[in-house]
């Protein structure tokens, strides 16, 4: 397969290192308030040629929405973008931890394993499509980008596909803590602006006949504002490492230490409309165990 693929490169040097695969897995997936220890797998240090075991240095968070399913569908059927959002039991917010360094190893060919399988954090409320009604916006594909295929688009999705919730990331150190101090804002942003919509993410899913059932959950993916403060994620804020963070007590990230948890918001409001919250997914980082 690699020679059909990659003539010039069929092995990808990871292979004989690392049992490689991808998965989704509901395990290490925990409500507000979850501690983890700090991941270990194989990373591959800058010049080296063999890699190494051992505590992710590059962890990160992904400042996601959840979304959950409510009525599925039957293997070999698909469901229909106009009526995808009927099949949306409610959203939450979700933390896609990921160890960067794990990931820049593991992810060729087929995407991310133990980068991501340690832990997951959601928010402890999920809130229906149905109270999230009177912040609906319109959608639109930017001209100069392709537009949706067919399968994709939908009047209905033009007019009210975007759901304005905002979206906070925010640190909280042991220092920070142990003074009484708030937490630092890192960013602050819309769902309004992802570039694929809650619609478009189930009619693709199932597009080749798989099934969801109740309960299934999905990503959203990151949710980065088109402005560069509003990124979901130390990679992105910091530019893969290479410009620290100054916070408000003085200390520095690039990316997570030890005793640092993720505090992570979410609400929607508008005049003549009472607030809705989705509550905090908060979730903390423990030294990793030892080896």
């Amino acid at each position: 397969m690699g020679k059909l693929f990659r003539p010039d490169n069929p092995l990808l040097p990871n292979y004989k290192w690392v049992p490689i695969g991808y998965h989704g897995r509901a395990s290490s997936i925990g409500v507000s308030g979850q501690q983890f220890q700090r991941p270990l797998g194989q990373t591959l240090p800058p010049g080296a040629e063999a890699p190494v075991l051992g505590p992710s240095t590059r962890l990160d968070y992904e400042l996601e929405l959840g979304i959950f399913i409510g009525a599925g569908n039957e293997l070999g059927t698909r469901i229909p973008i106009h009526e995808a959002e009927s099949h949306v039991f409610g959203l939450c917010l979700l933390n896609d931890w990921s160890a960067r360094d794990i990931q820049g190893w593991e992810y060729q060919p087929l995407g991310p394993f133990l980068a991501k399988n340690f832990a997951t954090t959601i928010s402890p409320w999920i809130v229906t499509l149905e109270a999230l009604a009177p912040y609906r916006v319109g959608w639109a594909r930017p001209e100069a980008d392709p537009q949706p295929l067919s399968y994709l688009d939908d009047p209905a999705l033009r007019e009210t596909g975007a759901i304005d919730v905002q979206l906070e990331a925010l640190l909280e150190t042991d220092k920070m803590r142990a003074s009484g101090q708030p937490p630092h804002r890192l960013s602050h942003s819309s769902f309004r602006h992802s570039y694929w919509r809650v619609a478009q993410l189930i009619a693709h899913h199932t597009i080749n006949g798989c099934n969801l059932q109740a309960g299934d959950l999905l990503g959203s993916g990151t949710q980065s504002g088109p402005s560069p403060a509003e990124a979901g994620s130390l990679l992105e804020l910091t530019s893969g490492g290479k410009q620290p963070l100054t916070l408000c007590n003085g200390e520095a990230r690039t990316f997570l230490e030890d005793g640092d948890a993720v505090i992570m918001r979410g609400w929607c409001e508008k005049a003549g409309y009472a607030r809705i919250g989705f509550g905090e997914a908060v979730g903390r980082v423990l030294p990793a165990a030892n080896i």
